[in-house]
This record gives structure tokens, sequence and C-alpha cells, in this order.
């Protein structure tokens, strides 16, 4: 998945929002108001709040697949297993609203697409 930098801006933005106020707070009006444009602006870069959501786990999924892919495979696994875990925890420290997307109460109940996002990152990772 390729973002432009305002889609980007726009997943960001849903994940603080998710951050601050849970999946209720995540409407295309607040997340209007946050960026500083209007409703219609965010449907030119994604179809639906489900859709902005999905671009989240999609982007969270390529990241960490990319940062996992770059481990030395030729090191022993408990040093891969330390890099993997140090990895992902920076990313999470440096880019809070992802841990959200994932852990978010009610989040998997949003739609039937977004739980298989979640549930596929989970399972991959494990």
């Amino acid at each position: 998945m390729t973002l432009s930098n305002r889609q980007y801006e726009i997943i960001t933005s849903a994940g603080k929002l998710l951050t601050e106020s849970g999946i209720s707070g995540l409407t295309i009006k607040n997340l209007a108001n946050e960026i500083g444009f209007s409703e219609g602006a965010i449907y030119r870069h994604f179809k639906s709040k489900e859709d902005i959501i999905i671009g989240m786990l999609t982007y969270l999924e390529e990241d960490m697949d990319s940062r996992f892919s770059n481990i030395d495979k030729n090191l022993p696994y408990l040093i891969q297993l330390k890099e993997l875990f140090k990895s992902q925890l920076t990313f999470f420290k440096e880019n809070t609203q992802f841990v959200v997307a994932v852990f978010s109460d009610g989040l998997m109940e949003e739609s039937v697409q977004i739980n298989q996002h979640i549930s596929k990152i989970m399972k991959v990772k494990l």
C-alpha cells in the first residue's frame, strides 16, 4: 500500500482520535476538525471511516513486515527475537496511534473487514 502524504496524515490523525476518544470519537467530522480541512477532502482520499481504519492496519502490517525482514537471519534466534521486539517496541513508542488501532476496545466489532485485518496481523506476527 502506497500512501500519499495526505493519506498518512489522515491515518495518523485517526489514530490520535482513537487514542483520545475511542472508536465512537473517530468520526469523519471529528477527523476533519482535527486535521483542519473539510469532510469532503477526507473522502477524496478514503471512501469511509472503515477504509481509514483499514488503511491504518495495512500500513502497520506492511511496516512490521519491512522491519522484520531487515533483521539479520544469520544471527542466533534469541538475538533475532530480541531485535524483533526492540524494533516493534520502538515503533509503537514513536507511533502510539498504531497500538490503539490494533487493541482499541470495540474496533474489532466495527466491521468484518476490520476484524479480518486485525486478526491477520495477530496471526501472521504470532
